[in-house]
């Protein structure tokens, strides 16, 4: 195992030692920091249905657009912890990101993150004037997932689908009955089953996580745009991707599925120390760039 990959997997793990969740929201803080901006890109704070946003963007940014939504659990996760991430986005397709930090649980349970992802895509399109032919989705781990339960959603309420969507290491097993769950806890070091089960206790406290549009693998997935899907093969989530990227293909969704040999739950997060990342995140700006050019 490299170098790279031996210190990420120490960063995960020491965000794991946290006594309590302020503690964890405050490593996972201290992390992106610590990371730190890619050079060049500029930030712009903007406030989203009373939730604070940011416009990140390179000097002369070109046409396509991301709406960024992170990870964290849906319990842990800020701009500070993400903006080195979606300001990277940004910067690889030369245009401008969206960062939306969303309201998180237990304090706000679902469908709270869900009406603030729906409320800045609203934002793009009405009073920002963006076609949805521009705008790219992405998000990683429960952001991943809110990528793809929005997405639901603003089919369902009659909304234009963006051109297409980056799901990085997607949580969509809310019952973490995959495989890998079992095959993938020992190389695996950010999420067990426990985790995972209690993540979802938690964000669904008083809603049923079985019925749409929160039920990805069970969702009829028709008219999504297409999906690019990137996890490690060192994930107790794989299976979540692998059967993801089946349902989407089932329901005639073009869909790519990556899996990185060898690496953790979204190692891209960890691009300015690890090329696995880096490389990830510039074949995903190539699959945006792809689409929005179309």
């Amino acid at each position: 195992m490299s170098t790279e990959i031996l210190e990420v997997r120490r960063r995960w793990a020491h965000l794991g030692t946290a006594a309590d969740l302020a503690a964890m929201r405050g490593l996972f803080d201290q992390e992106g920091e610590r990371l730190g901006m890619p050079p060049g890109v500029a930030v712009q704070r903007i406030v989203i249905a009373s939730r604070p946003a940011e416009w990140l963007a390179p000097s002369a940014a070109g046409r396509a657009v991301v709406l960024y939504l992170h990870g964290g659990g849906y319990m842990t996760g800020s701009l500070t912890s993400y903006r080195h991430l979606a300001g990277e986005f940004a910067k690889r397709i030369n245009g401008r990101a969206l960062l939306l930090e969303y309201r998180l649980a237990p304090e706000h349970v679902f469908p709270a993150a869900l009406e603030d992802a729906i409320a800045a895509y609203r934002r793009l399109l009405d009073e920002e004037g963006i076609a949805p032919d521009r705008i790219a989705f992405v998000g990683d781990s429960a952001g991943g997932n809110l990528v793809l339960t929005t997405l639901l959603t603003a089919r369902e309420q009659g909304l234009p689908m963006p051109a297409c969507a980056v799901c990085l290491s997607p949580w969509t097993d809310y019952e973490a009955t995959g495989e890998s769950m079992r095959t993938k806890a020992s190389v695996d070091p950010v999420i067990t089953r426990e985790g995972a089960l209690h993540g979802a206790q938690v964000y669904f406290s008083g809603s049923d996580p079985d019925r749409p549009p929160v039920a990805i693998l069970d969702a009829d997935l028709s008219g999504l745009p297409p999906l690019l899907v990137q996890v490690g093969s060192h994930e107790t989530l794989l299976d979540d991707s692998i059967r993801l990227a089946a349902r989407a293909g089932h329901h005639e969704v073009e869909t790519t599925l990556e899996v990185w040999p060898g690496m953790p739950h979204v190692f891209q997060f960890f691009y300015p120390i690890l090329r696995d990342g880096r490389d990830a995140i510039a074949r995903a700006a190539e699959f945006i760039l792809r689409h929005t050019a179309r």
